[in-house]
């Protein structure tokens, strides 16, 4: 029994030992990381000299430049998920709207997984230029299209918290349905790990890193799933009547900016692209003199592509389209000086091809957001793009 006794007595010291070294943080004299960057930063960042950026490639010609460096990017987003055998898109609800139907949609994305979508199709004759319209991150994972679209009256779950997102970040306006109503065909899907497209056991932020290390264990990238995803979107929706197949955009804010800038850079049935609140410099961002770090939980993070070229430099890859961005000055999240430099960088790139014209870039002053005055300057910018006369034909 005694020997029973110290035995117990043994095994909840070593389960209150291991208790406490869990819940408080234990520090060495020595270390090599310090605020969650290593201490070598500044001596990895001095070595990203983006051999494959345009301007520092040895490939001269800039078609021959864009397929090498395409080919580079895909690389390293690593296997694809298998496309479609076919999108066998079946129609699960509607509603009329103002100026618009709303459909629910639900069609193959992939081999792997058959996904929700909501698209609406503006009143009137067909076919409309149309927009992949791209959903934010703002680690809020319960709802994804829901952002971008009003959730349909039988996504009673959704609608509130919906609201409360469209009131906080979009200036109390739904975008998609803004756009719709003023003649476009916009479509919208979650990307992995929002909406019905999460975790059975229900959201949890912390969760979302272990996945992609997990999905990395595969030989995949959970980043990289997002674009290729947004890729096989914009192919199904040039692939539907009431769509204008050379007149296809993309769109979004913040997540849904880097999913833009990430679509217009890799397809060719991209057509305009308008990015809000997503565009910066590894050297900036990546340091502890701006207070910011990557906090976007692999959403943003595609192995080894630093290596070759920064943010801008894979947004050159859309040139010479029309392509706007805008980001501001109250944007935490994105310091001045990294956007500036990006937008330099990714201007001389239009520049240098005589399209010049075609690339805008603004600095406003907001915080993170894309209110109702943004999104009214994407409809401009598409409006001139998409629809004048004198814009794209």
């Amino acid at each position: 029994m005694l020997h029973f006794k110290v035995k117990w007595c043994v095994i909840s010291l070593f389960l209150s030992y291991s208790f406490s070294t869990h819940t408080s943080a234990q520090k060495r004299n020595n270390y090599e990381f310090y605020k969650d960057f290593p201490v070598y930063a500044d001596k990895i960042l001095s070595q990203l000299t983006y051999p494959m950026a345009w301007g520092n490639s040895s490939i001269k010609d800039f078609d021959e430049w864009k397929k090498a460096a395409r080919e580079k990017v895909f690389e390293c987003m690593m296997t694809p998920p298998p496309a479609p055998t076919e999108y066998g898109m079946t129609l699960l609800s509607e509603e009329k709207r103002d100026g618009y139907t709303a459909r629910k949609i639900e069609f193959n994305l992939s081999d792997f997984y058959r996904v929700r979508a909501y698209l609406l199709i503006p009143d009137g004759k067909g076919p409309f230029p149309a927009i992949n319209l791209l959903h934010d991150h703002g680690a809020h994972l319960y709802i994804g299209k829901e952002k971008m679209i009003r959730p349909f009256d039988d996504d009673s779950l959704v609608i509130a918290d919906a609201d409360r997102w469209a009131a906080n970040i979009y200036g109390g306006q739904y975008f998609g349905d803004f756009l719709a109503k003023n003649g476009y065909v916009v479509f919208s899907a979650g990307a992995p790990m929002w909406g019905e497209r999460g975790r059975k056991e229900g959201v949890d932020r912390n969760k979302y890193d272990i996945i992609a290390g997990n999905m990395m264990m595969y030989g995949r990238c959970l980043s990289a799933f997002m674009t290729y995803d947004d890729i096989e979107s914009t192919n199904f929706l040039a692939t539907l009547p009431e769509v204008k197949p050379d007149r296809i955009a993309c769109a979004g804010c913040s997540m849904g900016a880097y999913r833009a800038w990430m679509l217009s850079a890799l397809s060719d049935k991209i057509a305009a692209c308008a990015a809000v609140c997503w565009m910066v410099t590894t050297d900036v961002q990546m340091t502890w003199k701006y207070g910011r770090k990557e906090n976007g939980g692999f959403a943003n993070c595609i192995p080894g592509l630093r290596q070759y070229m920064d943010y801008p430099h894979i947004a050159s890859l859309a040139c010479p389209k029309p392509t706007l961005f805008i980001n501001g000055t109250e944007d935490k999240l994105f310091k001045i000086p990294g956007v500036k430099k990006a937008f330099n960088i990714m201007r001389n790139v239009w520049e240098s091809q005589g399209a010049g014209n075609n690339f805008e870039a603004e600095l406003w002053p907001i915080p993170h957001s894309c209110g109702v005055e943004a999104q009214q300057r994407v409809l401009d910018f598409f409006d001139n793009h998409l629809k004048n006369a004198h814009g794209r034909k």
